[in-house]
C-alpha cells in the first residue's frame, strides 16, 4: 500500500514528463514548495517507480542544461517590456 507522499511523488512525476514541466511549475500547480518537488523525484520516486525516475532524471538534467538560456530570455523580455513603457 502507497502512501501519500509516495502517490504524490508519482503525480509530480507524470505530471512532469507528461507537460515537460520544471520542478517550478509543478511546485506552483500542485501548490507544495520546490524543495518538496525535488526530493519526491528525485529521492522518494526511486523506491516507488524507478523506470519513472530514470525519466524524469533526464527532463530535469534537460532542463537544468537549458536554464542559463531561459534566464537570458526572461531578462530579454523584462528590458523590452520596460523599454517600452519609457
Amino acid at each position: 500500500m502507497r502512501t501519500d507522499i509516495e502517490e504524490r511523488a508519482l503525480r509530480l512525476a507524470e505530471y512532469i514528463t507528461e507537460n515537460r514541466a520544471t520542478v517550478r511549475a509543478a511546485a506552483k500547480k500542485f501548490g507544495v514548495s520546490k524543495s518538496t518537488v525535488h526530493k519526491d523525484i528525485t529521492e522518494r520516486l526511486e523506491n516507488v517507480s524507478p523506470e519513472l525516475s530514470s525519466r524524469v532524471r533526464e527532463l530535469l538534467d534537460q532542463n537544468k542544461a537549458e536554464r542559463h538560456i531561459r534566464g537570458g530570455m526572461a531578462t530579454k523580455e523584462k528590458f523590452a517590456h520596460l523599454k517600452g513603457r519609457a
